[in-house]
């Protein structure tokens, strides 16, 4: 390996001279929970992301994957979306025994949308691609007490559906977590159906329509955000 021994303490003395107090406490009004930020934007943090993984890109992927553990765990949100970033990095080297990795970090580490968000969305979503028999086990996270475990079986598959992927996996999730109390939950797979609803739109909307008296309006609303509006006032209508 590289020498990279240092490259975590490094990297975090680089995160907390680019912080900016204005910008941790315009982050944190993004979040109803508690949340670590350093206060960087998430253009900076993407910058030093690339600085330092091309000092690391040789390395191993386990090794890589080793310093993202160590990133994840210190519970910072600039430190998990680094994290995420390099993981996705990695995305030709994936193998199906890295999933059990991801698996431990969406239980272990997600705590905030914008971690479950990062991981879900290309990470994840790359990789279930990758090895569509792993759809079964994001199936069995809709029934998690986590709600961001929850939220991340719906939010792996948003590049899948713009792709036109895995549609009835993604309506089996959506019934799935379709009464779900949790906004952040109900926001993740009502993005999801919005998604899809790009690609087929007559499908998300029917699947709407004939949910809508128990759907939650939180998702419903989402679901049909980019349909016509003659479609958003009959799933709108009591």
């Amino acid at each position: 390996m590289p020498e990279t021994s240092n490259v975590i303490a490094r990297l975090r003395l680089q995160l907390v001279d680019s912080a900016n107090e204005k910008t941790r406490l315009s982050s944190e009004r993004f979040f109803k929970e508690e949340v670590n930020i350093y206060g960087l934007k998430t253009a900076d943090a993407m910058r030093i992301s690339k600085e330092f993984f091309q000092e690391i890109k040789s390395s191993s992927k386990h090794e890589i994957l080793n310093l993202c553990e160590e990133l994840w765990l210190s519970g910072y949100i600039e430190e998990s979306l680094i994290a995420c970033n390099w993981a996705y990095n990695l995305r030709n080297q994936y193998q199906p025994e890295d999933f059990e990795t991801f698996e431990r970090w969406v239980k272990n580490y997600v705590s905030n949308w914008a971690s479950c968000d990062t991981l879900c969305k290309h990470t994840i979503g790359i990789f279930i691609m990758q090895y569509p028999n792993f759809i079964d086990h994001l199936k069995d996270w809709t029934t998690s007490s986590n709600r961001w475990v929850r939220r991340a079986s719906a939010v792996s598959f948003i590049i899948p559906a713009r792709k036109g992927k895995f549609t009835s996996d993604i309506f089996t999730i959506a019934e799935a977590l379709l009464m779900d109390k949790d906004d952040m939950v109900q926001k993740g797979y009502g993005w999801l159906l919005k998604v899809t609803s790009q690609v087929y739109l007559q499908l998300v909307f029917d699947f709407v329509m004939s949910n809508k008296s128990f759907m939650p309006r939180t998702a419903l609303r989402y679901a049909i955000e980019k349909m016509p509006s003659g479609m958003k006032i009959q799933a709108m209508a009591k």
